[in-house]
């Protein structure tokens, strides 16, 4: 079978299954692991398809429900951090739904990208202008980041420009805090690597409370929002020092 007849049969079969693994597609069409990769790792450089954690998936089936409020807003904010990239840079991302969005607008940048989020790695996997750092530790079930003295005894090696983080809740007294315990040393090494600090939150993280302090506001340099973020919020993080960009 040709490669071009294989990339065809691969988009039918992702496009009818949504998600797909390489041992899958490397046994129902008889070739090898190795070809499936190389055919995917083509298919994802043309922009056709995804790649993730051991396979692929179409362009944009992982993008927040139609459902989820928040799409539009998590999309926005994606949009106003990557336009906030210069290339050359070197930058950290966190792990995030928002994180993952705003990954996938820097596909065709060129970059030092270091992650300890495995879907931000396999979205930047193989992009010829990507130099991709991937932290290892301990992988958080559900989230696919990795955490630990691991992670943070590479990241004692690393410096960054910037670190791009989500946040699970912004409290009153502006804290930010996230919802696994394990996670705050690592948060707190990715912050100590980096220059700056740019926090993607959409509006319904404000007025939150999470289990796991991470760091106060003044550790933030830009927090990139939504138009739905309440302008009393907005002053006061400006009053902190804080510079806030709301996306349209």
């Amino acid at each position: 079978m040709s490669r071009s007849s294989r990339g065809d049969l691969l988009l039918d079969r992702i496009g009818s299954d949504g998600r797909v693994s390489v041992g899958g597609l490397a046994r129902d069409l008889g070739v090898t692991p190795s070809t499936i990769r190389r055919d995917l790792a083509r298919l994802a450089r043309d922009g056709r398809i995804v790649r993730t954690y051991g396979g692929a998936e179409l362009r944009g089936t992982s993008l927040p429900p139609v459902g989820d409020p928040r799409s539009a807003a998590k999309a926005a904010i994606a949009d106003a951090a990557a336009a906030r990239v210069r290339d050359g840079e070197t930058i950290l991302i966190s792990s995030g739904s928002t994180t993952l969005e705003f990954a996938r607008r820097l596909v065709d940048r060129h970059l030092t990208v270091i992650t300890n989020a495995l879907d931000v790695a396999t979205v930047l996997l193989d992009r010829p202008g990507i130099e991709l750092v991937v932290l290892g530790g301990v992988v958080r079930t559900g989230m696919h980041s990795t955490l630990g003295h691991i992670a943070e005894l590479a990241l004692r090696e690393l410096r960054a420009d910037a670190l791009y983080m989500g946040i699970g809740a912004i409290g009153r007294d502006l804290a930010l805090m996230n919802d696994s315990i394990p996670e705050i040393l690592t948060d707190r090494a990715l912050r100590r690597a980096s220059r700056d600090c740019i926090v993607l939150a959409d509006a319904t993280k404000f007025h939150s409370v999470a289990p796991a302090f991470v760091f106060d506001i003044d550790q933030v340099t830009t927090l990139v929002t939504d138009s739905g973020v309440d302008p009393d919020d907005a002053a006061a993080l400006r009053s902190r020092g804080v510079e806030v960009v709301i996306a349209p």
